[in-house]
């Protein structure tokens, strides 16, 4: 198993749209919680929601896309872009 960083970065201004889907959202993180091992939102300037970091493992790079494809934010055009890369994690609590 890998461990893969998605990076998703919410386009302009769509604090309110965040917000009308995030209990659909952290149902859905809640549901692939043994893939899920690190999830939260990314802070702008003003410390409010602009994104998500989440750390996800998986086999392959095509489940980590359907994971990233199926999430109510990507579904509801929050996210401005995703960024998926595969880690290697050599320090820290999954170390």
């Amino acid at each position: 198993m890998t461990i893969f960083v998605l990076m998703c970065f919410d386009k302009k201004n769509a604090l309110a749209e965040r917000m009308a889907v995030r209990e659909a959202h952290l149902a859905y993180i809640g549901e692939h919680l043994e893939r899920v091992k690190l999830a939260g939102p990314l802070l702008d300037e003003a410390g409010e929601m602009a994104g998500s970091l989440i750390l996800y493992e998986a086999e392959t790079l095509a489940e980590v896309q359907a994971f990233s494809a199926a999430d109510p934010y990507k579904s509801a055009g929050v996210f401005e872009r995703v960024e998926i890369s595969a880690m290697k994690i050599t320090r820290g609590a999954l170390a």
